[in-house]
C-alpha cells in the first residue's frame, strides 16, 4: 500500500521577507499596517518574522544594509579591486551603490519621501552610516600609511563622516535627477569624490572650483525648470 509523502513547508529567509516587504509597500503605495496582517497576507508566522527581524523599523535598516552588502560583493568579485588607488575604489562604490539604488528606485524614493519630516524618513539609514563610514575609513587609513609625517596624515574620523555627508549629498541629487540614465548623478559621483580625494592628497583646488561650478550649474538649472 503506497503512502502519500509527507511535504514539509519551505522554511522563509530574510530575503523573502525583504522582497515580499518591499512588493507590499509598491503594490499598496503604504507600509503594512501591523506585522500580523503583513504575515498572515504573505503565509508565514509572527516567530518566524521574529527570527529575522524585531519590527519593521529594522526591517527597513536591514534592506539599505543589503543594498550595501550587495554592493560590496560586487566590487570584490573584480580580482583587481584591491590593487585599485583609493580614489578609484571610492568612485566604482558609489557607482555600483548608486546603480542598486537604481535598480530598487520605486522603493527608495517611497521610503524616503514617506513622512513629511525629512528626518524621520533619514531614521532608516543609521545602520548604513555606520557602514559607509568604514568603508571610507578603511581608506583612509590605508592613505595615511604612506604618509611619513603625522601632522600630514588625515584625521580619520573627519573624513570617513564626509564620506557619509557626500553619500546623503548624491542620494539627494540623485532622488531629483531626471536625465537619461542617471548620467548627472554619475557626473556628480566623478567629482565629488575627485574633490574628496584632492583634500585628501592636499592638491591644488581645481577639482574642487570644477565640482562647485557643476552643482551651481545644476541647482540653477533645477530652480529655472521650475520656476
Amino acid at each position: 500500500m503506497a503512502t502519500a509523502k509527507k511535504t514539509t513547508k519551505k522554511k522563509i529567509t530574510a530575503t523573502d521577507i525583504i522582497s515580499k516587504y518591499m512588493d507590499h509597500v509598491l503594490e499598496h503605495g503604504k507600509t503594512p499596517v501591523t506585522i500580523y496582517k503583513f504575515c498572515k497576507d504573505i503565509k508565514c508566522t509572527e516567530t518566524e518574522f521574529y527570527e529575522h527581524f524585531g519590527s519593521f523599523e529594522g526591517l527597513k535598516q536591514h534592506i539599505w544594509i543589503a543594498l550595501y552588502e550587495s554592493t560590496v560583493a560586487t566590487l570584490h568579485k573584480d580580482k583587481d579591486f584591491e590593487n585599485y588607488p583609493n580614489k578609484d575604489k571610492m568612485l566604482s562604490f558609489f557607482y555600483t551603490m548608486f546603480g542598486n539604488l537604481t535598480a530598487n528606485r520605486s522603493y527608495v524614493l517611497f521610503v524616503l519621501k514617506e513622512h513629511a519630516m525629512p528626518l524621520k524618513n533619514l531614521e532608516q539609514l543609521k545602520e548604513l552610516r555606520i557602514k559607509i563610514r568604514h568603508f571610507a575609513t578603511s581608506l583612509i587609513e590605508e592613505g595615511n600609511e604612506s604618509k611619513a609625517y603625522k601632522i600630514t596624515k588625515n584625521p580619520v574620523q573627519l573624513f570617513s563622516e564626509g564620506a557619509w555627508i557626500q553619500f546623503l549629498f548624491l542620494l539627494k541629487y540623485w532622488m531629483s535627477d531626471n536625465s537619461a540614465g542617471f548620467e548627472k548623478t554619475d557626473v556628480a559621483i566623478e567629482k565629488s569624490v575627485k574633490a574628496i580625494f584632492d583634500v585628501f592628497e592636499t592638491t591644488p583646488l581645481e577639482s574642487i572650483i570644477d565640482f562647485g561650478k557643476f552643482i551651481v550649474k545644476e541647482n540653477f538649472a533645477f530652480a529655472k525648470s521650475n520656476s
